[in-house]
């Protein structure tokens, strides 16, 4: 029995991974630079329902790691920002986030020092409302390191 559907399925497969389509599929990125300041040089982030993000944070600071690292933490509506930042205080071997807390994030990168990058891919959800986003470095969410992504 010869199969000939497959050369057409094949065929629209092909057109569909390199069209329109499989361009629409890639996450927009949003380039946010971190440094000495506890600052993000992107404070609010606006996105559509379900839009593909890839949020790429880069440390253009110079203080070690150790003294000022930084993360991208985005919350889940409805979450305390403040009491995750201070759950996560005594957790740097988890990069200041509290374990009974990782289902409050809805993205998050690692801590990253001086000259590194991270990363993280999502997709904004699909409820418009405002999300906050945070870096867990104790004293660093006080000190105004935090910002909104905002899906409408």
């Amino acid at each position: 029995m010869k199969r000939f559907w497959l050369v057409p399925i094949l065929s629209v497969l092909a057109a569909l991974s390199s069209g329109p389509i499989a361009e629409a599929q890639k996450p927009r990125v949003i380039e946010i630079a971190v440094g000495d300041t506890m600052k993000y040089s992107v404070e609010t982030i606006q996105a559509k329902p379900g839009e593909s993000l890839t949020v790429r944070l880069k440390s253009t600071g110079t203080v070690p790691k150790i003294a000022m690292g930084h993360n991208f933490i985005l919350l889940k509506p409805g979450t305390a920002a403040l009491e995750f930042v201070n759950a996560g205080m005594e957790h740097r071997d988890n990069d200041f986030v509290d374990p009974q807390m990782k289902d409050k994030i809805i993205a998050s990168t690692k801590l990253i020092g001086p000259g590194e990058t991270a990363e993280t891919t999502f997709k904004a959800p699909m409820k418009r409302d405002t999300y906050a986003y945070l870096c867990s470095f104790p004293g660093h969410f006080s000190g105004g390191m935090k910002g909104s992504l905002v899906v409408k």
